[in-house]
Parts: structure tokens; sequence; C-alpha cells
């Protein structure tokens, strides 16, 4: 009989079984804790899953609504930039006496002016509708980019328009250019007669034709000043009426 052999197998069962108690110890506490956990769940001590989706869904919304709130600033913001170099742009378009001081600003030939005209069809054809428009980032990165070429591009064909005045005129087109404002400032004279202001709108299109090319908004407002009613002066007003001879 190998009776020595009890020992060591004695030992290996010993150590078996304790090694299943702990196991067992083991998965008695976790079916605990597991128990412990749904009932904290349940009692409301553990938020639910719904509570925290929630919560962090609020947190998404809060970023999206203040990303939505910035991009409305900056979309505001690029309309009133947008807004200022088209007034500006129509300061000269619409103002004869500004083209005739300046008439680059009105020849598309002028590389600089062509290349703002260029850069204000770009623009106008990416602004949005009003500054609540849900536009995406990459549209609003767009429109963005072509507010500051519209800019940059006004700003340097204005600066040519001023350095080259009439310089690009002969000799005879300036002395034109120049009876043309002469005659301008006595066409929008409000101290001059109707008749007289007429005749100086009539010469100032004669002298301008073929030099520059005047806009229908132009005339239009440059007619509007000629016609403009004159002031009623005191010393021209009908004497009042004498009072009734009285009765005898």
């Amino acid at each position: 009989m190998f009776w020595w052999l009890i020992f060591p197998i004695g030992a290996a069962i010993g150590g078996a079984i304790k090694s299943f108690d702990r196991a067992s110890e083991r998965r008695h506490r976790r079916r605990l804790e597991m128990m412990r956990a749904k009932a904290e769940l349940r009692s409301g001590a553990i938020p639910a899953v719904g509570a925290l989706a929630a919560t962090w869904g609020g947190a998404v919304d809060d970023a999206a609504h203040a990303a939505s709130d910035s991009a409305d600033a900056t979309l505001t913001q690029l309309l009133a930039i947008h807004d200022d170099v088209t007034a500006r742009w129509l300061e000269y378009e619409l103002d004869v006496a500004k083209l005739i001081a300046f008439p680059a600003m009105s020849d598309g030939r002028q590389p600089l002016t062509a290349a703002f005209l260029r850069a204000k069809r770009v623009a106008d054809r990416l602004r949005p509708p009003s500054a609540t428009a849900r536009i995406s980032p990459e549209q609003l990165r767009e429109y963005r980019e072509a507010v500051t070429d519209y800019e940059v591009a006004f700003d340097l064909a204005e600066r040519d328009a001023r350095r080259l005045k009439d310089a690009n005129f002969s000799a005879e087109e300036r002395k034109r250019l120049d009876t043309a404002q002469q005659l301008l400032s006595v066409a929008i004279d409000e101290a001059a007669t109707p008749a007289e202001r007429q005749l100086a709108y009539r010469r100032v299109r004669e002298e301008l034709d073929g030099l520059l090319l005047l806009s229908d908004d132009a005339i239009e407002v440059l007619e509007k000043k000629v016609a403009r009613e004159l002031p009623a002066h005191p010393s021209t007003a009908p004497p009042p009426a004498a009072p009734p001879a009285p009765s005898a």
C-alpha cells in the first residue's frame, strides 16, 4: 500500500476545497453587491440611466445653444460689415459729384475696381437671408471669407480711385469733367431758379456723355435733387391782403 501518498493527496484536496470556498465567497459577495445596487437604484439613491442621459443631453444642448448663439453673433457682425461696405460703395454709385471727382470707382476697366465688383458679386451671392438664418459652419466660413474679400477689395479700389482721380483722361476730357462739376453745383443749388437748374442738369449730362456711365439710380437721385422745390423767401412772399373797409 502506498500509504505515504495520503498526506499529499489530502493536502491537495484540502487546497481545492479552500479554493472552492473562496470562489463561492467571491460569488456571494458579488451577488450581494448586485442586490444592493438594484435596491439603491429602485429607491432613487443612484440616478437612473435615463436621468444620466438627460443630464448629459442637457450639457450637449447647452453647448449647442452656446455655439448657435456665437454663430448668430458672428453672422450679425458679418451682415453689418457687408451692409457698411455696400453703403460706402453706393456713395460713389449714386453721387454724381463723387463719380466726377473719382471716376475710377465706376470704371470696370480698372483692375482694382473690377476685382471689387467680382468680390461684391460673390459676397452678395453667399449672403444669408437674415441674421437668424440656419446655415452650416461651412457656409458661415465661406460667407466670412467673402465679406473679408469684399471689404478689402473696396478699400483697395477706393484708395486707387482717389490716387488716380482723372489721370486716365486726356486734357480735353478733364476739362469736360471740370465743366460738368461746375454745372452740377448749379443744378442742385436751391438758390437757382428751376429753369437754371434744368439747363445746368442737361449740360451736365452732355458733358459726361461718353466719359462716365451713370447708373439709372444715380440719374434718378440727381433728377430728384434738381426738381426739388425752391424754398419760399419772405422777401418774395405776396403782401398780406388788405383788411376790408369798415361799412358806413
